[in-house]
């Protein structure tokens, strides 16, 4: 249950069109559910504005299906982040699902999600950091986001990035997603005046060391107001963007 149908309920209620045993009913699903290994949080759409998501690595396949079954079965939508091919087969065989090969994501449309009314433009540097944006864009869609994806345009090639800008500078959010040597969110910021969200991936030779070169690189950015998540964190940076747009659509 989100926001808006609580509100639905609340006002059958009180205009008598349920009674209030069925509006009870209704509130008691919203506890948390405890299935032994797992306690599945049905109330975080309404403190977050989207349902809990799972995170795939570390999971059993028979684990995933059991709390994606339990989100499912209260009318929320399922996202699992970090998973592969086989555990889409076994969720899919319990409930209809989509499944983003690149972006390693499992999405169950249940609940029909509020757009935020934001646009989120997603950049990649390179081809190899595209698995990364397509997390990012899968999230941010999922969450009621508009997205424009803008690949490969690095700054081994600016040029590519500038044929883009105009498009770019419509976005009320942008998540730009590098490795090797991080540069481009830093480029990114000094060509738009909307929040920029940096996202090192681990794409690179030795001394990029995982990540962390891009990542540093990110964080001591001259760019001014660049925010920046953790290595390879497509899933946190459109949360991230998402928050930023149900701000500004609230204000509006």
């Amino acid at each position: 249950m989100n926001d808006q149908k609580l509100r639905e309920l609340l006002f059958a209620y009180k205009k008598g069109e349920i009674e209030l045993d069925i509006a009870l009913k209704h509130l008691r699903v919203l506890q948390e559910e405890d299935i032994g290994f797992a306690k599945i949080d049905h109330q975080r759409s309404l403190r977050t504005g989207f349902p809990e998501v799972i995170f795939g690595e570390g999971k059993t396949k028979e684990q995933i299906v059991t709390i994606a079954q339990g989100l499912a079965a209260r009318g929320s939508t399922v996202l699992v982040t970090r998973t592969n091919k086989e555990v889409f087969q076994a969720v899919n065989c319990k409930m209809p699902a989509q499944f983003n090969e690149l972006a390693r994501t499992i999405v169950v449309d249940a609940e029909e999600v509020v757009p935020t009314g934001g646009q989120v433009a997603i950049l990649s540097a390179g081809t190899a950091d595209i698995p990364v944006a397509e997390e990012a864009a899968v999230t941010a869609i999922v969450m009621g986001n508009k997205v424009e994806k803008v690949y490969d345009v690095g700054v081994a090639g600016l040029h590519r990035l500038l044929g883009r800008i105009d498009l770019i500078r419509k976005a009320d959010v942008t998540i730009v997603v590098a490795g090797m040597d991080g540069a481009l969110p830093s480029v990114v910021t000094g060509l738009v005046d909307r929040p920029v969200i940096a996202v090192p991936t681990s794409v690179g030779y030795g001394a990029s060391f995982n990540g962390l070169a891009a990542l540093l690189a990110m964080l001591n950015s001259c760019g001014s107001g660049l925010g920046v998540v953790n290595i390879d964190n497509g899933f946190g940076a459109a949360v991230l963007a998402t928050s930023i747009a149900r701000l500004k659509a609230s204000n509006n």
